[in-house]
């Protein structure tokens, strides 16, 4: 049975892995900031400890011993909580101490969740920089969500081998386990590709892309048990066209 590290598990994404990861008979440790804040987080098979994702030493500290390690850490409770004061280096610093903690405690491999806000639009501007489509208030969490994307590629040649997952379209919380999910590119998926559990392009046919936590989930921990993308972000997605 094999150990992985989740970085921000209170949260709903951290959530959403650390019970898709139990149900594998994975065990977790689940890493937060207070862990007195979290009273519902520890069961069986799951233990929750204090840490910080900005230290390289509390990165190294808790991180020893596992297989792989998710990130899935905010600066606030969420993009809509405490935005406007969100630091911009926050996500930056947070590679930085991923990389390099992960990196002295032998744990090679790193799975982030992204924010779709920096995939490119049909125009090809990230959504981030289209005020029609992305809130003014909401740009400053997304700018930091990007310099953090841009530092591990910067860092990409290290050891820690990474991937980032961005949902792609709306990410529903409380929207069912379907255990599929397609995968794509830099761009906002158009609609659906072809049917199937995966799929690498940004979809050609009709359809709402979406996601719910739980899938988004199942690929994190698909990208932690078997590695298929290396060193880069690819958008993650399913289409709400009747089949999900």
């Amino acid at each position: 049975m094999g150990r992985i590290v989740v970085f921000g598990a209170g949260g709903r994404a951290g959530r959403a892995v650390t019970a898709e990861a139990r149900a594998r008979g994975l065990t977790v440790t689940a890493v937060v900031r207070e862990p007195a804040r979290y009273p519902d987080l520890g069961a069986r098979g799951v233990t929750v400890v204090r840490g910080d994702v900005l230290d390289a030493g509390s990165v190294a500290r808790v991180a020893a011993g596992h297989v792989g390690a998710v990130h899935a850490v905010s600066p606030a409770g969420g993009p809509d909580d405490g935005v406007d004061a969100v630091d911009p280096e926050f996500f930056v610093q947070a590679a930085d101490a991923l990389l390099d903690g992960l990196g002295t405690a032998g744990v090679t491999r790193l799975v982030a969740v992204g924010l779709g806000a920096n995939l490119l639009g049909t125009d090809g501007r990230m959504v981030l920089d289209d005020p029609a489509a992305f809130p003014s208030a909401l740009r400053p969490f997304a700018l930091a969500h990007t310099a953090g994307l841009d530092r591990l590629r910067e860092r990409g040649g290290g050891p820690v081998d990474w991937v980032m997952l961005t949902p792609a379209g709306f990410l529903e919380h409380g929207g069912p386990r379907t255990g599929r999910y397609r995968v794509g590119g830099e761009r906002v998926p158009v609609g659906a590709g072809e049917s199937g559990e995966q799929s690498d392009s940004d979809g050609d046919g009709d359809g709402e892309p979406w996601l719910s936590y739980a899938d988004l989930a199942v690929a994190v921990v698909d990208e932690i048990e078997t590695p298929v993308r290396h060193r880069a972000r690819v958008s993650v997605f399913n289409v709400r066209d009747g089949r999900r």
